[in-house]
């Protein structure tokens, strides 16, 4: 069976000087239709690296992405499904400053539009039901969000087989690898605040990503595996506090910590517990849930919850 074309793009959005919503389509040069930015994955990718570099290339436009708006299916010309995964992407007054877009033989406009001139614009059903899904959450005031990114460690030295402190375990190659595949990912989501357990395979881990954001890292004993304590409470301060700052946070953690760090977010913010938070807590080595929060009203509860890892 023939794998499907993966591709991966976002909803563009944008308030107006007159506080107006309008969202960014694309009208595409050879194809003679109107559509969302999005294009299809490179090996080696992951969906979230794919979405920020597609929205990039098409619009010239460097986005962080937020919620995510689902998936659609459909198949392409030569018989092949294509399987198209999208966000909502809020673009600021200066990434629209700094645009390098100018007509090309792929795109040949970029235009502003409001919700309802966009359904009628837009070529492709699909297309549409996505617009939809982001006209929900603007109607409900939950459009834009932060998150909080719980990313476990890389595969790490075995206890059995390494003579040091446990914190002093160092990534093996397979690590570090996922670490460098992780990063591009992470980072599409924009963070603005990098925080590490002390242990040397949670900071070896989060590096990459630090490179890439040009964030510092900030070494936390309350998640790391040395400190863990089965009341949570020093994990739920540090958790309540991200929440309070309201702003997008990575958070490098261990496998025993991490069920403490998303049940602490999900007490926060009044969230049920079920299937997808329990897959969150869940994460094997390398792997990171992003957990979206309505900035307006945190206590609401999570909007999304999604769970990526390594491409290779």
């Amino acid at each position: 069976m023939t794998e499907p074309v993966l591709a991966a793009g976002a909803v563009c959005w944008k308030i107006t000087g007159k506080g107006k919503l309008r969202i960014l389509v694309v009208l595409r040069t050879q194809h003679k239709d109107v559509s969302l930015p999005k294009g299809k994955v490179d090996p080696g990718e992951t969906l979230p690296e794919t979405a920020v570099r597609e929205i990039a290339e098409e619009t010239g436009l460097i986005v962080g992405l937020g919620v995510p708006l689902g998936v659609v299916e459909y198949d392409l010309p030569n018989g092949r499904s294509k399987v198209v995964y999208y966000w909502a992407a809020e673009v600021d007054r200066l990434a629209i400053e700094n645009s390098t877009f100018v007509s090309n033989d792929e795109i040949d406009q970029l235009a502003w539009m409001s919700i309802k001139k966009a359904r009628i614009r837009l070529s492709y059903p699909h297309d549409v039901d996505i617009v939809d899904r982001f006209a929900d959450l603007a109607a409900q005031g939950r459009a834009r969000t932060f998150a909080i990114i719980a990313l476990r460690h890389g595969k790490a030295t075995p206890p059995e087989t390494w003579n040091g402190p446990d914190s002093t375990r160092p990534l093996l190659p397979r690590g570090e690898t996922q670490a460098i595949s992780v990063a591009p990912a992470v980072a599409a989501f924009r963070p603005a605040k990098l925080i590490s357990s002390t242990a040397v395979r949670c900071v070896t881990t989060i590096a990459p990503t630090a490179r890439i954001t040009g964030l510092d890292v900030a070494q936390k004993g309350e998640i790391s595996q040395e400190a863990f304590n089965a009341d949570g409470a020093a994990v739920r301060k540090l958790v309540e506090k991200r929440l309070r700052k309201g702003v997008t946070a990575v958070l490098c953690s261990h496998g025993p910590v991490l069920p403490q760090i998303i049940h602490s977010l999900a007490r926060a913010t009044g969230t049920p517990d079920s299937a997808r938070l329990q897959r969150a807590s869940a994460l094997a080595t390398g792997e990171y849930a992003v957990l979206h929060i309505p900035v307006d009203d945190p206590s609401s509860g999570i909007i999304a919850v999604e769970i990526h890892g390594p491409a290779v």
